[in-house]
């Protein structure tokens, strides 16, 4: 099973300084249906305008991924950390037993990142964080994860749940496959670019909700960037 599930149908608003689109309920948006996917409970593409951001804000027992699509990100938490998170490289959060930070865009242009926010296994923990660059050629014509809770991950960032994120670049004609398991519940999301996931057409920033699919296979009609979570079922 694969829903596709429009960019122009997505909850959101303009605030002005934020143009955010949320794939799940989140905020005002509120839409029974669409409460989580797994344990995957929030993907919001987010456009920050310049010299804005989000002010420091508390955070608990959740993990916090930040792909960013275009600009950069800084970041500052209640922990000292500090970091500027440029486009293509994504940073994590483990919100645990609770943290203060902030996410601002110091950049002269529009920052467009995804957050996406992933139900831990366990309750509780140390907060922390951690950012990482991923050259986009390292993952030219194949995912590879970027942050992940699975065996195997060594090189993504670490988080504390039963799912990876994953990114992929393909240009106009190549295929990527990759296998999930009929047991587990993925999302993808365009980040730019036409493609087809097991014949199903998604353009840039539609979402794919699967389930049911041993894997999936993602042929590009032009050139694209793939971001991908493979999550377990929600506890």
């Amino acid at each position: 099973m694969i829903e596709r599930r429009p960019f122009s149908g997505l909850g959101g608003a303009d605030h002005g300084w934020l143009d955010t689109r949320h794939h799940f309920s989140f905020a005002d948006y509120h839409d029974p249906g669409r409460m989580n996917w797994g344990a995957l409970r929030v993907w919001n593409d987010d456009a920050i305008a310049p010299g804005t951001g989000f002010p420091p804000h508390p955070h608990a027992d959740m993990e916090i991924v930040t792909y960013v699509r275009e600009g950069a990100i800084s970041h500052r938490d209640s922990l000292g950390n500090e970091g500027r998170t440029e486009a293509g490289d994504v940073q994590v959060m483990s919100a645990g037993t609770g943290i203060r930070h902030s996410e601002y865009n110091h950049e002269p242009g529009v920052t467009r990142i995804f957050q996406i926010w992933i139900i831990p296994k366990r309750r509780g923990g140390t907060p922390s964080w951690g950012s990482k660059p991923f050259p986009k050629g390292d993952r030219s014509g194949q995912f590879v994860a970027l942050a992940s809770g699975l065996e195997g991950d060594g090189d993504a960032l670490p988080i504390r749940a039963d799912a990876r994120v994953l990114g992929a670049t393909l240009k106009a004609g190549e295929t990527a496959e990759y296998r999930c398991g009929a047991d587990r519940y993925a999302y993808l999301v365009p980040a730019r670019g036409r493609v087809e996931v097991n014949g199903v057409a998604l353009q840039a920033g539609d979402g794919a909700a699967i389930r049911d699919e041993d894997g999936i296979r993602v042929t590009a009609r032009e050139d694209a960037e793939l971001v991908l979570v493979d999550a377990a079922a929600a506890d």
